[in-house]
C-alpha cells in the first residue's frame, strides 16, 4: 500500500512529525526523518490491524457506544 505523507520539523518539540490525511490524518513523530516515517508506518499497520473477535457473551456487556 502506497499512500502520502506530510513530514515536518517541529522547532518547539525539537522533533519530525508524519501525518498522513488519506487516513484520517493519523500520525507519528520521531528524532529523526527515518524514525518519523517508520513510526508512521507502524502507526498504520495498527490502524489497519483487524479488529479480535468477541472471546466470550461477558465482552458483549462491556461495550458501549459514544457520540463524540
Amino acid at each position: 500500500m502506497i499512500v502520502k505523507a506530510i513530514l515536518e520539523w517541529d522547532e518547539d518539540a525539537q522533533s519530525y512529525s508524519a501525518t498522513c490525511p488519506e487516513l484520517n490524518y493519523i500520525s507519528s513523530c520521531g528524532d529523526t526523518k527515518e524514525e518519523a516515517i517508520e513510526n508512521l508506518k507502524d502507526a498504520i499497520q495498527l490502524l489497519l490491524e483487524p479488529i479480535p473477535e468477541i472471546s466470550s457473551n461477558n465482552d458483549i456487556n462491556n461495550r458501549i457506544e459514544i457520540l463524540v
